[in-house]
């Protein structure tokens, strides 16, 4: 890929948009799956709880938190307007307990404590102000809630060819120490290692990735 094509590539990573946007996000999910299937048990979900998911992009793992137990309420929030209407394309099975919102990417359009878990994977390389929009997460997660940070370390990230292309990108320890920034009091880190197929090709590749199960 040229560098034209990995500028084009990195935009829809961040901001999924029209036909080229839905292909991508079909391909993040499938690469994808493994950290967010990691992400989802993390957060211990329980019968009639409120989850809330930021950047959802194409929502096919949906059916797996619905599964996880009775009475859930799943609520996914993306910047990329296709997203949202390929999320509720994709989950029309599910519409009596999903919703998907569609927001500006900087203040999340909940009422304070609306949610017992909050989880997000692969979208911390795009928060302008990320201590500002911890501080969000934490507004809108209950008082006993759980937060479930999921990304791609740097020493991995900053191999791939399209991060050069407005990717913020983070250390565990850079991480931990944004997050100390924030409301956040107490959180957990996993560091996780996995085989993927790469997002420029065919080829297998080993990442490395980090888990933050953090607490108020």
């Amino acid at each position: 890929m040229d560098k034209e094509d990995l500028k084009k590539l990195a935009q829809h990573l961040a901001d999924p948009q029209g036909e080229k946007g839905i292909e991508v996000a079909a391909m993040m999910n499938e690469t994808n799956i493994g950290m967010t299937l990691e992400s989802i048990q993390a957060l211990l979900i329980e019968d009639n709880e409120n989850i809330l998911e930021i950047g959802h992009g194409n929502a096919a793992h949906v059916k797996h938190i619905i599964k996880k137990a009775g009475n859930l309420r799943y609520t996914g929030i993306d910047i990329s307007e296709t997203m949202h209407n390929e999320a509720v394309r994709l989950n029309k099975e599910y519409e009596d307990q999903v919703d998907f919102v569609w927001y500006e990417g900087r203040k999340l359009p909940f009422t304070d404590k609306a949610f017992d878990k909050i989880f997000t994977v692969n979208t911390v390389y795009f928060w302008s102000e990320p201590v500002q929009y911890l501080n969000e997460v934490y507004r809108v997660l209950k008082d006993n809630g759980t937060f479930v940070l999921t990304f791609g370390q740097k020493e991995f990230m900053e191999k791939l060819p399209f991060t050069q292309f407005n990717f913020t990108l983070y250390t565990t320890s850079e991480m931990e120490e944004t997050v100390s920034q924030s409301q956040f009091k107490r959180m957990k880190i996993s560091e996780k290692e996995e085989q993927v197929k790469s997002k420029t090709g065919n080829e297998t590749i080993t990442r490395n990735y980090t888990i933050l199960t953090i607490k108020k």
